[in-house]
C-alpha cells in the first residue's frame, strides 16, 4: 500500500474545467486529496447527513450562488454583486440568527462601530467585545518580557480572545463575526467560541487590512517574502 501524499491543491496545475474536484470525468495529480483521501470524504459525507449541519451547509451554498448575477443566462459570465458585510447579514438571516457576536481589535474600533451599526440596522441584536477585555497584564498572565511588548516600559494589557469567546458564549450569540484580530489571537477565538464564526476582515497593519496586496506584489515590491527567513 503506497503512502498517501500530503495534499498540494495550491500547486495543482490542472485547468479548472478538468479538475476531478469539479467534474467526475476530471483528473488530479498524485497529491490530489479528492483521489487520495476517499475515507475522509466519506466521513465528511456522514457529517453532512446530520440535519443541522446539512442545513447550515446548504444555506452557505445558497448564499454563495446568490452573490452572482444573471446565472440563468447562457453563456454564463461571472458577474459578482455583493460585499462581504452584505453577505454576512443575508446569511445570518438565512440561518435564523437573531443575535450576532462581533469580536474586534482596538485598532479597528472605528470600523467595528460601523459594522455594529450596520448589523443593528439589518435587524440583529449585536454583542460586541473588544480585544483588550479583562485588562490582563502581558507580563503577569502570559510571561511576556518587557522588551517584547509594543509599549516598552508600560503596564500593557494582552489581547484576550478566550474571554471574548467566553463572553459571547455566555450571552448566547448565534453567529460570530471576527474583525481584525491578530494572528494567533484569532486562532484562540475560533478554538473557544461555541457558535459558528465567520470573518469580516483580517488584520494587516501594512496594507490597510488587505493581506492579499502582499501576494499580488510579491513578484516585485514584496519579493523579499520569497526569500528564506525574509
Amino acid at each position: 500500500m503506497t503512502e498517501k501524499k500530503d495534499p498540494q491543491c495550491a500547486m495543482c496545475g490542472i485547468n479548472v474545467m478538468e479538475k476531478i474536484c469539479f467534474f467526475e470525468s476530471g483528473r488530479g495529480p498524485a497529491s490530489c486529496p479528492t483521489l487520495g483521501f476517499e475515507d475522509l470524504i466519506q466521513e465528511a459525507r456522514k457529517e453532512y447527513e446530520k440535519p443541522e449541519v446539512r442545513e447550515f451547509a446548504r444555506l452557505a451554498s445558497v448564499q454563495e450562488g446568490e452573490c452572482y448575477l444573471d446565472r440563468d443566462r447562457q453563456p454564463f459570465v461571472i458577474h459578482c454583486s455583493k460585499t462581504r458585510i452584505q453577505e454576512i447579514c443575508e446569511f445570518g438571516h438565512k440561518i435564523g440568527a437573531k443575535k450576532l457576536g462581533l469580536v474586534f481589535c482596538v485598532g479597528l474600533a472605528q470600523e467595528a462601530r460601523i459594522a455594529h451599526e450596520i448589523f443593528a440596522a439589518q435587524g440583529f441584536e449585536v454583542a460586541s467585545v473588544l480585544c483588550k477585555v479583562g485588562r490582563v497584564p502581558k507580563e503577569d498572565a502570559l510571561g511576556v518580557k518587557d522588551g517584547e511588548k509594543i509599549f516598552i516600559g508600560t503596564d500593557e494589557s494582552a489581547c484576550n480572545p478566550i474571554v471574548q469567546a467566553k463572553v459571547l458564549n455566555r450571552v448566547k450569540t448565534e453567529l460570530n463575526v471576527l474583525l481584525g484580530l491578530c494572528v494567533g489571537h484569532d486562532s484562540l477565538f475560533f478554538k473557544y467560541a461555541d457558535a459558528y464564526t465567520t470573518v469580516l476582515a483580517v488584520k494587516d497593519r501594512v496594507t490597510g487590512h488587505n493581506p492579499l496586496a502582499a501576494l499580488y506584489t510579491s513578484h516585485m515590491y514584496h519579493m523579499y517574502l520569497k526569500q528564506p527567513g525574509f
